[in-house]
């Protein structure tokens, strides 16, 4: 009985002692990411990885923020995303704030790969030194509204859609931009997931899912091609007020989209996956004690969720950017 104490007391101190460790890597990680400047690869940094910058969705929300960010920050901007008009009036507005020079691509993610010979060809010739991979859409109306698979309107076109948008978008145009980074052995590629797609989300699944997918591809492709030069980083935001969340109230869960490119942009670097900013980082390092699976995947919660979404109108979101 004694040696059973004894080993069940080792036990319990290896486990202690592992969940200190766990903790003390994570603040320390935390820290040097989000809360020390001197780290922090500068703009010249940025405009040294090449002249344009391509940013997908970029007519609004976290795309929008980049767009400009960037521009702020010295590159020419590529939007590409579905709304003409749009489109044109963005470009506008980052020559006028910004003094930089605009292309626009207009181009429906929804759509399959007839699209992309299209976007190839308007940015052949261009020294591209970042790619934002934002575009991406959630069926359901925002809060509150989840679905179950076989409740979404037009079940296969909505599937085709959300993966062509949140997952073959990215794919493609990693495999369009990629080449030309290696060539010249310097690149940026910063890719949207989500942390939703870091578990599985019952009433969410095809987001999630593509999420999901988002993060694998990038964080492979990133060891395939980091000693090439090319800079590849995954981006998993909570939430942040845009289109896609119904332009949610800031606060002290929901950050703004200008403030959140921002502060993303600062980790460029320093590491390949992050959650964008420090509160994001440790609202990411909590959900999991707060939502488990177990409790996300229980009947109750489930039915919870489905019951209180019945309650408001059902909307198909459009891609977000458009």
């Amino acid at each position: 009985m004694e040696s059973q104490w004894d080993a069940l007391s080792a036990l319990g101190a290896i486990t202690a002692a592992w969940l200190l460790l766990r903790g003390t890597w994570g603040v320390a990680r935390a820290v040097y990411v989000y809360l020390l400047p001197q780290v922090r690869r500068g703009n010249a940094w940025l405009r040294a990885q090449g002249a344009w910058a391509v940013v997908t969705g970029a007519t609004s929300g976290i795309g929008k923020a980049y767009a400009h960010e960037l521009a702020r920050r010295g590159l020419d901007i590529v939007l590409i995303s579905r709304s003409l008009n749009k489109l044109e009036q963005e470009a506008r507005e980052i020559e006028r704030l910004h003094g930089r020079s605009t292309r626009i691509i207009q181009a429906d993610f929804t759509g399959g790969l007839e699209i992309y010979s299209a976007i190839e060809a308007g940015l052949r010739g261009l020294e591209i030194g970042v790619l934002v991979n934002n575009v991406g859409m959630v069926y359901g109306g925002g809060r509150g509204a989840f679905r179950k698979l076989l409740d979404l309107e037009d079940v296969g076109q909505s599937i085709s859609d959300i993966i062509n948008c949140n997952a073959m978008s990215v794919a493609q145009m990693v495999r369009i931009v990629l080449p030309q980074m290696v060539s010249r052995g310097k690149g940026v590629i910063i890719n949207m997931s989500s942390q939703s797609g870091s578990m599985s989300s019952p009433l969410f699944a095809l987001y999630s899912a593509t999420k999901a997918f988002v993060r694998n591809f990038s964080e492979a492709v990133c060891a395939e091609y980091i000693l090439h030069g090319v800079t590849i980083q995954t981006l998993s935001p909570v939430m942040v007020s845009t289109n896609m969340m119904h332009n949610a109230q800031i606060g002290l869960l929901v950050k703004d989209a200008n403030e959140f490119a921002r502060e993303a942009l600062d980790t460029l670097g320093l590491s390949s996956h992050v959650s964008g900013c420090l509160w994001h980082s440790v609202q990411s390092f909590l959900l999991p004690f707060v939502l488990p699976q177990w409790l996300r995947h229980s009947r109750w919660m489930v039915n919870f969720l489905s019951a209180r979404s019945k309650s408001k109108r059902f909307l198909f979101m459009k891609p977000q950017g458009t």
